[in-house]
């Protein structure tokens, strides 16, 4: 796969972190399955969490359980700080692709809707601050993805615009509607070969299997 004719090399890369750089579906999984039980709800399965957990946890948590949004949000924290580290797992290639795009010049940050300090904490433990210049984790700015707040502040005080030259690369809808908000270049990482109804709301400019792909497109 290549970059389409037309379309320039981008001047900045920036990437959600969970399931497009590094698989957390485990941790995510086990997480939930423990605030639900605390909460003396039925667990969701692996496949109901990756298709709904999706957002930041300040905004799905009201959502999802009212007045004890607090509580839930306590158990969920409990159980990720407890495994988090020892199970964070680079996706194959990501390691090769932020070095790709730092040998080639590019600005790289990270833009998560992972609370700002857990983000940061993951990214030292990996070693990976030699390629990434700031991470962008939830709270950190006014909203969270969707909304193309973290996506401003990531490229804030790097006199680059948020364009078609700043792809945004993420694996859900919530970072190709924050791209389509910011006015940057979505491109969607993994996922089925057709589009969901809700991806195609606000589709990709650009689409990898995988970060080796993500490579090529660079």
């Amino acid at each position: 796969m290549s970059r389409p004719a037309g379309l320039e090399p981008p001047r900045a890369v920036l990437f959600d972190w969970d399931n497009t750089l590094v698989n957390t579906w485990p941790t995510i999984v086990e997480c939930y399955r423990d605030t639900f039980t605390a909460l003396g709800l039925t667990p969701w399965t692996s496949a109901e969490v990756q298709d709904r957990a999706h957002g930041s946890l300040r905004e799905l948590f009201p959502a999802l359980f009212g007045p004890r949004a607090a509580e839930a949000e306590k158990v969920f924290y409990d159980t990720f700080l407890r495994i988090h580290l020892e199970r964070l797992e680079p996706l194959d290639g990501a390691a090769d692709l932020l070095a790709h795009c730092h040998a080639k010049g590019c600005y790289v940050a990270i833009v998560s809707n992972k609370v700002g300090d857990n983000l940061r904490a993951e990214v030292a433990h990996l070693g990976w601050g030699q390629w990434i210049a700031k991470a962008v984790g939830a709270r950190d700015a006014a909203r969270d993805k969707p909304a193309p707040d973290p996506i401003y502040l990531a490229l804030d005080g790097t006199g680059i615009a948020p364009d078609e030259n700043v792809w945004m690369v993420g694996d859900t809808q919530a970072d190709l509607k924050s791209a389509h908000a910011a006015g940057c270049l979505p491109v969607l990482v993994g996922g089925a070969e057709q589009l969901t109804a809700a991806l195609l709301e606000h589709p990709p400019r650009l689409r990898a299997r995988n970060c080796h792909e993500l490579v090529a497109l660079l």
